[in-house]
C-alpha cells in the first residue's frame, strides 16, 4: 500500500485506487500521513478542518472520519499500516517509504550534498528522479487549513530549490536543451521568482534564442514593477547584460531574417483578429463574479492567467466567458479567440491537435506553416501565444487533460475555461463555479427579453415563471424568447403551459434548442451505475442528500455510491451544497424524474423510494437514541431490521446538527411516504423525528409529519398507529396552547388503547390528558390522574414524575413536589437519560425559586441550562429562563433579573409555547415594578392576561389579574376590587394556594364584601 500527497492526496493498493470518502476525511488522512507516527490531536484535526467557527458536531464527525478510514485502510491493507485511536488523538502506523513525500526526501538530501561536493554527473539523475516525482503541489485540490496551508508552502518551496538546482546541474554540464523545458513551466509558475527567470534566460541563451531570453527579462522586469514596486536584482540584471552581449557576439545587420520576421510578427500582434461570438446584447446580472474575476486577472497579468468557470447546464458559462472577454479586449489588443471543444456534445470531443489548427489559424497562421505533430504544435502555440497580450477562450472542455495542451506557458495572455465538470488540475485558483440567477436577476433577465411593459402588467406571473425556470439562465432565455414572440400571451398564459407535467422541460425551447438538450449532454456520456443513480435522485422528495442516503436510495456500496455523486458533482448535474451533502436543481430534479418514469419499471421506481425511506427512518432512531428511551421506541415503532445496516455506520448518536438538517428532508419524505403508498414508513418516520422536533420546539413539523402520518394509518387500518399518531399530535397542540384539540386528541387514544386491550398506552394516554388538566385549571384532576398512574406501577416513572411534581407545586405542596423532582433526577441519573435530567435539575430549581431559597435554585436552574446547551434540548428552556430570572429578583440583580426575562419571553416566541409567554410576561412585570418601573409593569400584566385569556389558561390569567389589581389598588380600588375578584374566583376554581392571598387582601379593604 502507499499513500501518495504530492499533487493530491490518494491511497493505491495493488494498483487499484482507494475511495477516501469527504474532502474533510482526505484532510484528516493528510494530516496522519505528513505527521506520520505522530499522535495527531483531536484539537489540531478540528483546527484544521474547520479554521474559523468549527460546528458543535466538529469533535464527533472528526472521530467518524477516523472511523471511515480506519475501516477503508483495514479491509484494503497488508496488516503494515493502521490509524490507531490514543487518548486525545489518533496515530497513523505506517513505513515512511510507502509515503511519498517522505520517500523523496532521502534523495533530495543525497543530490543537495553530491552538488555541494562538486559531483554533478551523479546528482543530476538522482534530482531528476526527485523532480519528476514531485508533480504537483501538496495536496492539490483540498480546502487546506492552516497547518497543512503552511506545510504545503515548505514543500513548495523545497520543490522550487530542487528545480532550478537540477536546472542549473544542467547548465554546467552544457545540456541545456534539457534544462529548457524544465524552466520554462517553472518560470511561468513563479513570474516573480527571479532565479528561475535568471536560469531560463541563461537557457535560452544557451539554446541561442537570445530574444527569448530579453522578452523574458522584459517580463520578469514588467511583473516585479507592477507587483512589487522593485527593479530587478543583481543576478537578473546580470544575466540581462549578459544576454546584451551575447546578442552584439552574433554580429548579425540591424534587420536581418530573424529579427525582423520577429518584429513582423509583435507588429501583427499589435491588433489581433476577434475571433469570439457576439455579445450577448441583453446580459444582466453576475456582477460580482465578473468585478472578482476582471480584478484577479488585473493583479496576474505579469504571466499567463487562467480562469476555469464551471458550473451546470444552462447556467451562463458560456455567455459569461464571452462577456469577459470582450471586456478584456482593449487591455489584451493581441487577439480575441475563440475555440468551441465539444467537450458535452454529442460524438468525441475535439482533440488538442485539432484545436490548435483552430487556434493557430485564428493567429494568422498559414496552414503549411502549422506542424503535423502534437508536440511541435503545442510548442509553436506557447510561442506565438508568448508574444502577443490575447485573450483566448476554450469553451466547453471535456476535462483537464484536453485543455492542458492549449494552454500557455510564458507571455501575458488570458485563458478563460468552461466546462460542466470541476478542472481543479488546470491551476491552483479555484474555478468561478456559476450558480442559478438569484431573483431580481433572474427577472431582469426575464424583462430585457420581453420588455419591461410586459413584465410590470403581470408581476406576480413574472416571478412565478422564472421560479418555475429555476433561475436558470438558459430556462429564463427560452421561455422570454418563446414569450416574446407571442404578444397576445400573459405572463401567467406561460406559467399555465410551463406547468404542466409531464411535458413541462419540453416546453422550454426556442427554436431546436431545449433546456433537455442542455441537460441530456451531460447525463447521455455517463455510464449504466451514474445514470441510475442521477435518475434516482429525481425520485425522492429530499431536498439534500448525504453519501449515505444515495447508497440507501441506490443500493450501492458506500465507497461506489460516493464515487458516483462525485462524479455527477464533477459534471454539474449535482451540486455539493456543504461538506458531503449534495442537491438537484429544481429543474434538474424534474429531468431526472421525468427520465426516470420513461426508463425505470413502476416496482423499480419504488423500491428506490423504499431504500431511502427505510435507511432514513433507522437513522433517525439511531442519531435520537440518547434522547429517548429504547423500550418506548420499540413499543411504538415496531421496527424490522434495517435494509442497508451497513449504512448506519455513518449516523452519530446523539447528532442533533445531523437531525437540524435533515428537518426539512424529514417533513418532506413523511408526506411523500403517505401520498405514494409507503403508509407503514409515512407514520414510523414521522413518530421517530417526534423526539427531536419536541426538543426544539419545532410544534408545525410535529403537527405536519403526523397529520400526514394519520391519514396514512387511518387509510390502512392500522389502530395501534392511529392512536400514536393522535398521542403526539397532542403534544404539539398542547405546547401550542390549543388545549381542547389537545384534549379530542387524547381521548381518541384512550379509547382506541383501551378498544385495543392495551393497559399501559391507556395509562399513558391518561397521565398525558393529565397534563392537559392541570393547563386548563383542573389540578385535582391532574393530581388524580397521575397519582394513579404512580401507585399501579403500570408505567414508567420517568414520563409520570416531572408531571406529578409540577401539579403538586401549583397545589403549593412544595415538599412533596421537591420529593417526587428528587426521585425524577435520581431516576434519570441511573438511567444516563440527559433529557430528563436537564428537566429535572430545571423543576426542582423551580420549587427552590418559589420556596424563596434562592442560592440553591440558582444552582440548579444554571445546572439545568447548561445541560440543555449541551445536549441541544431546547424544551421548557423558556421556563427554566423565567424561574432564573425570578430568582435574580429575589437576590436583588435586577439587571440580570431583566436580560434573562427577555431571554425567556424571546425563547418562549421562539417555541411556540404560549402558556409560556404568559408566564415569562408575568414575571418580568413583577421585575418592572421591584424597579419602579411601573408603566411598563402595567403593561406587561396586560400582555400576559390577553394572551392566557386567548388559549383559556386560567392560572397566567389569574395571575395578570392579580398584578394588574397591584398597580390600581392605590389610583382606583374599585377596578383593583373587580380584578382580584376574578383572580380570586380562579384561584379558587382550580384549588390553588394563591386564592388564600387575594381573599386576605379583599378583606383588608372590604371586609363585609368577601
Amino acid at each position: 500500500m502507499e499513500i501518495r500527497v504530492i499533487g493530491g492526496l490518494a491511497v493505491r493498493f495493488d494498483g487499484a485506487g482507494l475511495a477516501l470518502g469527504t474532502p474533510k476525511q482526505q484532510l484528516v488522512l493528510a494530516m496522519l500521513a505528513l505527521h506520520v507516527g505522530r499522535l495527531v490531536t483531536v484539537d489540531e484535526l478540528v483546527d484544521e478542518l474547520w479554521p474559523q467557527a468549527p460546528p458543535r458536531s466538529a469533535v464527533p464527525n472528526v472521530r467518524t472520519y477516523a472511523a471511515n478510514l480506519r475501516r477503508s485502510l483495514n479491509s484494503a491493507g497488508d496488516g503494515r499500516v493502521a490509524i490507531v485511536r490514543e487518548p486525545g488523538g489518533y496515530r497513523l502506523h505506517i513505513d515512511e517509504d510507502r509515503i511519498d513525500l517522505h520517500r523523496l526526501s532521502p534523495g533530495w538530501h543525497d543530490a543537495r550534498n553530491m552538488a555541494d561536493q562538486g559531483r554533478p554527473i551523479e546528482a543530476i539523475p538522482l534530482l531528476a528522479e526527485v523532480v519528476d516525482a514531485w508533480s504537483g503541489p501538496l495536496l492539490a485540490g483540498l480546502p487546506l487549513g492552516p497547518g497543512l496551508t503552511a506545510r504545503r508552502e515548505a514543500v513548495d518551496r523545497d520543490r522550487q530549490s530542487a528545480v532550478e538546482l537540477l536546472a542549473e546541474l544542467r547548465l554546467r554540464t552544457d545540456r541545456a536543451d534539457l534544462a529548457l523545458p524544465l524552466l520554462r513551466a517553472h518560470a511561468s509558475r513563479y513570474p516573480l521568482r527571479e532565479p528561475a527567470q535568471a536560469l531560463l534566460m541563461r537557457a535560452l541563451i544557451g539554446t541561442h534564442d537570445v530574444s527569448g531570453a530579453l522578452a523574458v527579462y522584459q517580463a520578469a522586469r514588467d511583473a516585479l514593477a507592477a507587483q512589487l514596486g522593485v527593479p530587478p536584482g543583481p543576478e537578473l540584471e546580470r544575466v540581462h547584460r549578459a544576454t546584451l552581449d551575447a546578442r552584439r557576439a552574433r554580429r548579425r545587420p540591424a534587420g536581418g531574417p530573424v529579427e525582423a520576421a520577429a518584429v513582423g510578427r509583435n507588429e501583427d500582434a499589435g491588433r489581433g483578429a476577434n475571433w469570439l461570438p457576439r455579445v450577448v446584447p441583453d446580459f444582466v446580472g453576475r456582477r460580482e463574479v465578473i468585478e472578482r474575476t476582471l480584478g484577479d486577472i488585473a493583479a496576474d497579468e505579469a504571466g499567463p492567467v487562467v480562469r476555469v468557470i464551471d458550473g451546470m447546464a444552462g447556467c451562463g458559462k458560456t455567455t459569461l466567458a464571452v462577456h469577459l472577454a470582450h471586456r478584456l479586449a482593449d487591455r489584451f489588443p493581441g487577439g480575441q479567440l475563440f475555440v468551441d471543444l465539444g467537450g458535452h456534445a454529442e460524438g468525441a470531443p475535439v482533440p488538442p491537435a485539432s484545436a490548435l489548427v483552430t487556434l493557430l489559424r485564428q493567429l494568422g497562421l498559414p496552414a503549411g506553416r502549422i506542424p503535423g505533430e502534437l508536440p511541435d504544435r503545442i510548442e509553436m502555440w506557447r510561442r506565438e501565444l508568448a508574444l502577443r497580450r490575447a485573450v483566448v477562450v476554450l469553451d466547453n472542455a471535456a476535462d483537464s487533460a484536453q485543455v492542458e495542451p492549449l494552454l500557455p506557458a510564458t507571455g501575458r495572455a488570458v485563458v478563460l475555461v468552461t466546462s460542466r465538470r470541476r478542472l481543479l488540475a488546470l491551476t491552483e485558483r479555484p474555478p468561478v463555479s456559476l450558480s442559478v440567477l438569484p431573483e431580481s436577476e433572474a427577472l431582469a433577465l426575464l424583462t430585457s427579453l420581453v420588455g419591461e411593459q410586459r413584465v410590470r402588467a403581470d408581476p406576480d406571473g413574472a416571478s412565478e415563471m422564472v421560479r418555475i425556470c429555476g433561475g436558470l439562465p438558459l430556462a429564463i432565455r427560452l421561455a422570454g424568447t418563446r414569450l416574446a414572440h407571442r404578444p397576445a400571451w400573459t405572463m401567467s398564459d406561460m406559467v399555465r403551459r410551463l406547468s404542466g407535467k409531464p411535458a413541462f422541460l419540453p416546453r422550454l425551447q426556442a427554436e431546436a434548442r431545449t433546456v433537455v438538450e442542455a441537460f441530456a449532454e451531460s447525463y447521455e456520456p455517463l455510464d449504466s451505475s451514474a445514470r441510475r443513480v442521477f435518475r434516482s435522485l429525481g425520485l425522492v422528495a429530499a431536498g439534500h442528500y448525504d453519501t449515505a442516503m444515495v447508497g440507501a436510495l441506490t443500493d450501492l456500496p458506500l465507497d461506489e455510491a460516493a464515487d458516483l455523486i462525485d462524479e455527477l458533482v464533477d459534471r454539474h448535474l449535482v451540486e455539493e451544497i456543504a461538506d458531503g451533502r449534495y442537491r438537484l436543481h429544481d429543474l434538474m430534479r424534474q429531468y431526472a424524474y421525468e427520465l426516470s418514469l420513461q426508463t425505470d419499471p413502476e416496482p423499480i421506481r419504488k423500491a428506490v423510494v423504499a431504500g431511502l425511506l427505510d435507511h432514513l427512518l433507522h437513522s433517525v432512531v439511531v442519531v435520537s437514541a440518547p434522547m429517548e428511551e429504547k423500550r418506548l421506541v420499540d413499543r411504538n415503532l415496531r421496527l424490522e431490521a434495517p435494509l442497508r445496516p451497513d449504512l448506519l455506520s455513518a449516523r452519530l448518536p446523539g447528532d442533533l446538527e445531523w437531525l437540524e438538517e435533515q428537518r426539512l428532508n424529514l417533513n418532506s419524505l413523511v408526506r411523500q411516504a403517505a401520498r405514494e403508498g409507503h403508509e407503514a414508513m409515512a407514520w414510523r418516520l414521522a413518530r421517530a423525528a417526534w423526539r427531536f422536533f419536541y426538543m426544539r420546539s419545532y410544534f408545525d413539523d410535529i403537527s405536519a409529519t403526523h397529520g400526514e402520518g394519520l391519514v396514512a394509518a387511518r387509510r390502512t387500518d392500522d389502530r395501534h398507529a392511529v392512536a400514536l399518531m393522535h398521542n403526539y399530535l397532542a403534544s404539539a397542540c398542547v405546547r401550542t396552547g390549543a388545549y381542547q384539540e389537545a384534549s379530542a386528541h387524547l381521548h381518541e387514544v384512550v379509547s382506541i388503547r383501551a378498544e385495543l386491550g392495551d393497559v399501559e398506552g391507556t395509562d399513558r394516554a391518561r397521565v398525558n390528558l393529565g397534563v392537559v388538566y392541570w393547563l386548563t385549571g383542573r389540578i385535582q384532576d391532574s393530581l388524580d390522574v397521575n397519582q394513579a398512574a404512580v401507585r399501579a406501577g403500570a408505567l414508567d416513572t420517568l414520563p409520570v414524575l416531572p408531571n406529578l411534581g409540577l401539579t403538586l407545586r401549583f397545589l403549593g405542596r412544595h415538599d412533596e413536589s421537591m420529593a417526587v423532582h428528587r426521585l425524577h433526577l435520581f431516576v434519570a441519573r441511573v438511567r444516563g437519560d440527559l433529557f430528563h435530567l436537564s428537566n429535572a435539575l430545571g423543576h426542582l430549581g423551580g420549587v427552590r425559586y418559589r420556596l424563596g431559597h434562592d442560592a440553591q435554585a440558582e444552582r440548579l436552574l444554571r445546572a439545568s441550562l447548561a445541560l440543555r446547551d449541551r445536549t441541544g434540548n431546547g424544551y421548557a428552556r423558556a421556563e427554566t429562563l423565567s424561574d432564573l430570572a425570578g430568582t435574580y429578583r429575589h437576590l436583588g440583580r435586577l439587571d440580570e433579573a431583566l436580560r434573562h426575562h427577555h431571554a425567556a419571553i424571546e425563547a418562549a416566541a421562539n417555541a411556540g409555547e404560549r402558556h409560556v409567554q404568559a408566564e415569562a410576561r408575568n414575571e418580568l412585570a413583577m421585575t418592572l415594578r421591584v424597579a419602579g418601573r411601573q408603566e411598563e409593569s402595567v403593561a406587561m400584566f396586560r400582555q400576559a392576561l390577553d394572551i392566557a385569556t386567548r388559549i383559556a389558561h386560567p392560572y397566567e390569567q389569574g395571575r395578570a389579574l392579580s398584578g394588574l389589581a397591584e398597580h390600581l389598588a392605590d389610583n382606583d380600588p374599585e377596578d383593583a376590587r373587580r380584578y382580584r375578584r376574578r383572580a380570586l374566583a380562579i384561584f379558587e376554581r382550580m384549588g390553588v394556594p394563591e386564592q388564600h392571598e387575594i381573599r386576605r387582601l379583599l378583606a383588608e379593604v372590604s371586609p363585609d364584601r368577601v
